[in-house]
């Protein structure tokens, strides 16, 4: 099946009104020798004072048609990731995010914070895709964010299958220049997501997507999986492929044979992840208060 074209808005900037796109890659260079980075609380933060970085996760609910309307205000969930980035993290992952909130967040952080977004998009029976929009006036396309307190560089949007007809995902990764690691932000397709073909299965195809696209060791990917751990309870675990676990170790996962974690949805199951090549040091689920979604955070020594 060919896989739909998705445009990638990176260091995007609010002027006059309009979205502007600046290049990340560009930005990265003029601030490739600047580590300290003043935070949100006015603290500055040395990533290379001790090597260790936080990356965090959190699928935000803010698109509000999608049974995300009682989950707090726009601004509560921009509170939300500054709280975050306030307990330590680096590096946000962001699902079900949109694009001016994003931008809004990034202007709040301030100092050297960059962000890079994907737009989800949205296909018809007839093949016609589009960029799938938030709900009110102004908060422009729903999709991917990354945003980061470090310089970026080789930021790119991962091909993987997708619905042949209905809401498209997808994989959104970047290098942290600093300590060069490669961070990719995931959003996998739901069970029955294509209009078409509600039967076909499309996360494994994603996760292998997604695990081919990071190096062996230097790496933190994960985001909203959609998908509980495998395991014999799960009668979707076959869709994991053995690298997952076997190559890397995950956020919440205890030991080399553990395959459970701590529950990161309202449900009461765990679907958002955190994988890394390298020694982790900490994890932490957090709930916002303003998501169907807890965060999680995941700390790793990167010397």
């Amino acid at each position: 099946m060919p896989l739909p074209a998705f445009p990638l808005l990176t260091g995007l900037r609010r002027r006059r009104g309009r979205l502007a796109v600046t290049s990340v890659l560009a930005l990265s260079a003029l601030l490739v020798t600047v580590v300290p980075v003043l935070t949100a609380r006015g603290t500055v933060r040395s990533l290379a004072a001790d090597r260790v970085l936080t990356v965090a996760t959190w699928n935000m609910c803010g698109v509000r048609r999608w049974n995300c309307a009682e989950t707090g205000s726009a601004a509560a969930k921009g509170r939300a990731v500054e709280r975050l980035v306030g307990d330590g993290a680096d590096v946000v992952l962001l699902q079900e995010a949109c694009a001016a909130q994003a931008e809004s967040i990034r202007e709040a952080l301030g100092g050297a914070w960059q962000l890079s977004f994907r737009p989800y998009t949205s296909r018809d029976r007839a093949g016609r895709s589009g960029t799938v929009w938030c709900d009110g006036r102004g908060q422009d396309a729903a999709g991917l964010a990354l945003l980061s307190a470090h310089p970026l560089s080789s930021v790119r949007s991962v091909p993987s299958r997708q619905p042949a007809a209905g809401l498209g995902r997808g994989i959104l990764c970047a290098t942290v220049e600093t300590v060069g690691v490669r961070v990719c932000n995931a959003h996998l397709s739901l069970p029955g997501s294509d209009l078409a073909h509600p039967g076909w299965e499309y996360r494994d195809d994603q996760l292998r997507a997604l695990v081919a696209a990071v190096p062996e060791r230097r790496t933190v990917f994960g985001g909203d999986f959609n998908l509980n751990p495998p395991g014999a309870r799960n009668t979707s675990g076959w869709v994991w492929p053995d690298d997952a676990y076997r190559a890397y170790r995950e956020c919440d996962q205890g030991s080399a044979s553990d395959r459970s974690g701590r529950p990161t949805h309202e449900s009461g199951h765990k679907l958002d992840y955190l994988f890394t090549g390298l020694s982790r040091s900490g994890c932490t689920v957090r709930d916002t208060g303003v998501s169907d979604h807890r965060a999680l955070l995941l700390r790793v020594d990167t010397g």
